[in-house]
C-alpha cells in the first residue's frame, strides 16, 4: 500500500494529460465524413434532376403566351398580416359609424356606442306576455 501512494507526487494533480491526437483525428474524420456525405447528396441530386428533366413531357410553348393564370378559389394568402389589418379596418368602419346595413329594406347600423346609450336610456325590449283569455280560447 506505501509502495502506491509513493508514485504520486505531493502535488495534489494528476501528472498525465489527456492526449489530443486521438481527438483531433476524430474531429477531422468527422469533417471530412460531412463534406464526403454533402458532396455525394449533392451528385445524386443532380443526377435525378437530370432523371427528372429528361422523363417529365415537354411545356407546352403555347403556355408561355397565354400569361399566369390564378388558380380558382380559394388561394392561399400572400399578404395574411396586410388581410387581417384591412378586415380590422372595415370592422372598426363598421361599428363606428352610420349607414345603410340594407338599403333595400330600410335598415341602418348605428356606432356601437350609441347603441349602448340608446340601450340605457331606453332600456332592453320585451315580449308583451299572452293574456290568459287569449290562451284559454284556443
Amino acid at each position: 500500500m506505501a509502495d502506491s501512494h509513493s508514485t504520486h507526487s505531493a502535488g495534489g494533480h494528476e501528472h498525465r494529460d489527456v492526449t489530443f491526437r486521438p481527438i483531433v483525428l476524430s474531429a477531422i474524420g468527422l469533417v471530412v465524413l460531412t463534406v464526403l456525405v454533402f458532396v455525394g447528396m449533392r451528385l445524386l441530386f443532380n443526377v435525378y434532376a437530370a432523371r427528372e428533366a429528361e422523363l417529365s413531357p415537354r411545356r407546352n410553348p403555347l403556355a408561355i403566351s397565354y400569361g399566369r393564370e390564378f388558380p380558382p378559389e380559394p388561394r392561399l394568402q400572400t399578404a395574411p398580416i396586410q388581410d387581417l389589418q384591412k378586415l380590422h379596418a372595415w370592422e372598426n368602419d363598421t361599428l363606428s359609424t352610420y349607414g345603410w346595413a340594407d338599403e333595400k329594406t330600410g335598415a341602418v347600423r348605428i356606432p356601437i356606442a350609441r347603441a349602448m346609450e340608446l340601450l340605457l336610456q331606453r332600456g332592453v325590449p320585451t315580449r308583451s306576455e299572452p293574456s290568459a283569455a287569449a290562451g284559454a280560447s284556443k
